[in-house]
């Protein structure tokens, strides 16, 4: 702690020792640089990018335009955008769109940014304060009235007028132009981003340290995280005070030494809290940003996370010794876990763990794969831990979610973390089927698999770089075994053990092949704190027992509530007998290219097959199973 700038330090004082930003020695490519070959996560981009289209930016600018006194050209959507937090779709759109456009230069995408921005410059310029968003007039009167240090909460979601969460909706439209700016190439959206932070500045500048801290107490998703970036693009330390004023040190100050104080609290509201952290030690050089960030991800990662990557259970932490007690139906919410992946994302960057690629892998497959509904494109918001139960998706245009507004962002990215840059090394981090332009550099390179499927993937150099370069290639903490490399069909001697990765450092040509095999079995991960309860997981996937179709009704599979089948019976799930080890040894792959196991269960005895949890899309299912031992079995 002494070694560590305290982080009561007033924002004058760190405006004073922000001039050196703390540059990341790895960061991630470009959307643009990395295309998506045919694999799952191209055909969630492509299904994700048909709903974008489909969705009426009018419908979505509707509450933009009449809460500035102009009239809408589009009816009002249904579900939250016709709530309290109306508005937060839209930015979310705006950066579902800027991210498509920026993976795909899709011109549909371009034009549908630009007419957004116009319109809501034009909102913006009626408003006159640099204010632009959606929110309805008790929301924003809230804000407006803490200009004149009006700040009277009630609890974690609402002030005690009964607006709901406004600095929350807000930072969705602030983060939204600020990527039609930068990711869009919108240079209006330039303009109307700076008015508004200019807007956020002018109406919190006035607040002492009590006020804001008191603010702070309810849900602001993250807007200090945004402030930073904007600090990071202009240098202006407006901006920089701004963002510190978001400072919320009851959650920050015990995570700097590594306290655990996350039980009872609302899980997605202090993630971007501790983004924001992050942030600031990167564009700001504020140190304590990285060991707040280190701890939480490895306190979240390690303790409170289920099987799938996801957390938490109705929203909050609990304690990890009482898991068993949280297998509910409102589990892992989705906003949660996009949330954990830009964070680790940060983390990785400052330090090259392969834990780190570890957990993008997992909550890529589990969760967020597992959260698009494959006909419609639709999202989850609670990912169902529940055994014997299924997913409940949203509806196209009556639910609107907070985790349908970051679904929209989460199938736009999926090229952003399978490979990351340093100035002398390349890293393979995730292996899905792409093509890698690193321009800088002058290298191309293929990456062609049907990984998990397999557990081979083939690296083919199409344009070779100028001058030597490591490659880098993860060999996960989960290979049984490892890894086998060969380069243009001659096995190297390398050090390929799991939780590493394995270098070839080489002047490469055109045309240079290397093979990666990866050993992988079934595996068992038990429950925290529950001895007799675990979960199968093969490679990087989480197997789940398929127990038939989910039930037919008017809120299966999409619901306009959330909450819609929370209470719905589940089916018994059969127990299992045995050692969880030896259970997961004696499973047999079944035949066919699917990737599938069969089960014995021991009471009642029956035949299941264990599916990728990501593929049971309309089926009831389980994740953890019970076991008891052998002698004990019916």
């Amino acid at each position: 702690m002494q070694l560590l700038r305290s982080v009561l330090l007033g924002t004058l004082a760190v405006a004073s020792l922000a001039a050196n930003a703390a540059t990341p020695p790895v960061t991630a490519f470009g959307l643009g640089d990395v295309e998506l070959f045919d694999s799952p996560f191209k055909q969630a981009m492509e299904r994700n990018a048909e709903y974008l289209l489909s969705l009426d930016a009018d419908r979505l600018l509707h509450n933009t335009r009449k809460y500035a006194g102009l009239q809408p050209k589009g009816e009002l959507y249904g579900g939250w955008e016709s709530q309290g937090i109306a508005g937060h779709t839209l930015g979310h759109y705006l950066t579902a769109l800027s991210q498509q456009y920026a993976a795909t230069r899709d011109q549909r995408f371009k034009a549908r940014i630009d007419y957004i921005i116009k319109e809501m410059a034009e909102a913006q310029r009626v408003y006159g304060d640099g204010y632009v968003g959606a929110l309805p007039a008790k929301e924003l009167a809230t804000l407006r009235g803490l200009k004149q240090g009006k700040i009277d909460v009630k609890d974690g979601f609402f002030f005690q007028d009964g607006s709901w969460v406004p600095w929350y909706t807000q930072h969705k439209i602030l983060a939204g132009l600020r990527d039609a700016w930068t990711l869009g190439g919108s240079t209006q959206a330039k303009q109307v981003t700076l008015r508004l932070a200019d807007w956020v500045n002018d109406v919190t500048a006035g607040l002492n340290e009590e006020q804001l801290q008191t603010m702070l107490s309810v849900e602001h998703g993250g807007m200090r995280e945004v402030l930073f970036d904007i600090y990071g693009l202009t240098k202006d330390p407006r901006y920089l005070q701004t963002a510190q004023r978001f400072e919320h040190r009851a959650i920050l100050n015990p995570l700097v030494v590594g306290r655990d104080e996350l039980p009872g609290k609302h899980a997605n509201t202090q993630i971007p809290k501790v983004i924001g952290a992050a942030r600031g030690y990167e564009v700001a050089n504020q140190l304590e940003g990285r060991p707040i960030a280190e701890n939480f991800w490895k306190t979240v990662v390690h303790n409170h996370s289920w099987v799938i990557g996801g957390n938490s259970e109705g929203e909050f932490f609990f304690s990890p010794k009482t898991a068993s007690e949280h297998l509910s139906a409102a589990t892992a919410e989705t906003c949660n876990t996009y949330n954990m992946l830009r964070l680790t994302e940060r983390l990785f960057g400052w330090k090259q763990q392969v834990e780190y690629a570890d957990f993008q892998e997992r909550a890529l497959y589990n969760h967020i794969l597992a959260s698009q509904e494959p006909k419609q494109g639709m999202f989850t918001y609670f990912m169902s831990m529940k055994p014997g139960h299924y997913k409940t998706y949203s509806t196209p245009h009556d639910s609107f979610w907070c985790c349908v507004g970051s679904g929209m962002e989460n199938h736009t990215k999926y090229g952003s973390g399978i490979y990351f840059q340093a100035s002398d090394a390349l890293y393979v981090n995730l292996f899905i089927p792409s093509r890698l332009r690193w321009k800088e550099r002058g290298l191309e390179l293929e990456q062609h698999t049907d990984y998990p499927r397999s557990n081979r993937t083939t690296l083919k150099v199409t344009k070779a770089p100028s001058g030597s370069l490591a490659l880098r290639v993860r060999v996960p903490s989960w290979a049984s075994a490892d890894a086998t490399l060969t380069l243009n069909g001659k096995a190297l001697d390398l050090d390929t053990k799991p939780g590493w990765y394995a270098t070839v450092q080489r002047k490469w040509n055109k045309g240079d092949v290397l093979d990666v095999t990866i050993p992988t079995s079934v595996r068992t991960e038990p429950l925290h704190g529950a001895s007799d309860q675990f979960a199968f997981v093969y490679g990087p996937v989480v197997l789940a027992g398929d127990l038939g179709p989910a039930p037919d009704g008017p809120t299966v599979p999409y619901a306009k509530e959330q909450g819609a089948n929370l209470k719905a019976e589940s089916v018994a799930v059969p127990t299992l007998s045995g050692d969880p080890e030896q259970l997961a040894a004696n499973l047999s792959r079944l035949p066919g290219e699917a990737l599938a196991f069969g089960l014995t269960t021991a009471s009642p005895r029956k035949e299941i097959t264990l599916r990728p949890f990501h593929e049971l899309d309309y089926q009831r299912y389980t994740v953890y199973w019970k076991t008891t031992p052998a002698e004990n079995a019916e």
